[in-house]
C-alpha cells in the first residue's frame, strides 16, 4: 500500500467523530505527550485545518503549529480549547483493576 493511500485512508477515518475519540484516547493512553500532539495535528489536518482551529480558539496559527510540534509544551487550557473546537470533550474515568 502506498504511503499516500494510507494517509488518505487515515484522513477519511478521521472524519468520523467516534473514530477521532478512539484515536486520540489511544494516543493519550498508549503514547507519549508528543505522540498525542501528533495525533491531534492529524485530526486537525483531516478536518477543519489549522487556520480554522486557530480562528475558533482565538490562537495564532503559527503559535498552534509550534504548540503542537513534537517540542511543543502546550498549557492544558490550550489543549482544552483545541479539543472543544473539534467538537470533542475531555473526560476522566477511574482505572478498573481486574
Amino acid at each position: 500500500m502506498k504511503l499516500k493511500s494510507m494517509s488518505e485512508s487515515l484522513d477519511r477515518d478521521l472524519q468520523d467523530p467516534e473514530y477521532v475519540a478512539l484515536y486520540l484516547n489511544d494516543a493519550l493512553h498508549e503514547g507519549s505527550p508528543e505522540e498525542f500532539y501528533v495525533a491531534l495535528r492529524n485530526v486537525i489536518r483531516a478536518n477543519q485545518g489549522m487556520t480554522q482551529i486557530a480562528t475558533s480558539t482565538e490562537l495564532g496559527r503559527e503559535s498552534l503549529y509550534k504548540t503542537l510540534s513534537e517540542s511543543g509544551n502546550p498549557q492544558f487550557s490550550t489543549v482544552q480549547k483545541i479539543i472543544s473546537a473539534l467538537g470533542l470533550q475531555i473526560s476522566i474515568e477511574p482505572v478498573i483493576n481486574i
